[in-house]
């Protein structure tokens, strides 16, 4: 317990960054735009990482009793209770009401780990992707693997490809299914370095279900930046990012079985990257409709906070004190 403590203030020194000032003017002008009033209360918790919520992600490769035990005795409780449209008996979540973060687990080489340490709204994704055992699954833009790792607690895929185009978070998406993942099923996932753009000419119709976790402005670690140049640089970028979305769309589509579902989510609260994408989408794909998900938000609505307004194929978490944070936006489509 002790050591529990002394590795929980040592997390809090550690959360107390500085603000980049040119990244929240940027989110202010913007934000105030598009969220109105409610950017204020969303800023106030992106700007304080003390009242973050870090779910618990137990690894069901690597179970234990006792830190289920542990982590009721630290106030947790399972961050999804039905009745939801999916959700397997063997992801198990755990969230608390406080703010504060489970002591991580180093990485050992042969050793898994029990449990992964996320923003619980990472997982609606994964929840909206609905993954039966036996279909074939691809994670575009796999890396840091959190989702991969997900996709693994739900459900068996027939074949499961985790792909990661950047040669440094391919690195780290390799290392987190090694140390979540037993050896006879890793041998059933493919991982790849392939241009996420290039994958549906590659591989056409392949799949039962794509997730399309894209490459966008991380709101939450954009207003951290140590370096003001590299922001700076990010928030000039930042206008090019709805355009490699779109093209990673597209080629998901074409990767996707006729039939087939895709899930597309960003952490970032910017309608250019979020439903702006998924309409452009819509509207230039015409073998590809909306899939309804209200069910699926009405159902943690107890955890989350949604943006109000948004269509019935789209969501977006709002980050919000004593919720489960995000941001987080999802949509989901079918292939025709």
């Amino acid at each position: 317990f002790l050591l529990f403590l002394k590795l929980e203030n040592k997390t809090k020194g550690k959360l107390q960054k500085q603000i980049c000032q040119v990244v929240l003017d940027h989110f202010e002008k913007q934000y105030t735009m598009e969220l109105g009033d409610t950017w204020t209360s969303v800023r106030d918790v992106l700007t304080y990482p003390l009242c973050w919520q870090y779910a618990v992600l137990l690894n069901k490769f690597s179970q234990s009793a006792e830190l289920e035990n542990t982590l009721h005795v630290k106030g947790y409780h399972p961050a999804f209770q039905g009745p939801l449209p999916y959700l397997p008996a063997s992801l198990k979540c755990y969230i608390r009401r406080t703010p504060g973060r489970f002591p991580a687990q180093k990485h050992q080489a042969g050793k898994l780990k029990e449990y992964y340490l996320l923003n619980a709204a990472s997982l609606l994704p994964v929840l909206a992707l609905e993954v039966k055992d036996g279909e074939d699954v691809l994670d575009l833009c796999a890396a840091p693997g959190g989702k991969s790792v997900a996709v693994l607690q739900c459900a068996y895929p027939g074949q499961f490809h985790c792909n990661e185009y950047d040669d440094l978070r391919s690195r780290w998406l390799k290392q987190t299914i090694e140390s979540f993942i037993p050896d006879p099923l890793i041998n059933l996932i493919m991982v790849s370095k392939l241009d996420g753009r290039q994958i549906g000419d590659l591989k056409p119709e392949l799949y039962d279900k794509v997730l399309v976790d894209a490459p966008c402005s991380n709101d939450r670690s954009w207003l951290f930046s140590s370096d003001i140049q590299q922001a700076t640089l990010r928030l000039i970028q930042r206008k090019e990012l709805p355009f490699l979305q779109f093209q990673l769309l597209r080629s998901a589509i074409k990767a996707l079985r006729p039939g087939g579902l895709l899930v597309y989510s960003t952490c970032t609260l910017s309608k250019a990257e979020n439903s702006d994408v998924i309409n452009l989408i819509l509207n230039s794909c015409s073998n590809v409709m909306p899939v309804d998900i209200s069910e699926m938000a009405k159902a943690v609505s107890q955890e989350f906070t949604f943006l109000s307004g948004t269509q019935q194929h789209e969501l977006l978490v709002l980050p919000e004190k004593g919720r489960a944070w995000g941001p987080m936006y999802v949509a989901k489509l079918k292939k025709m």
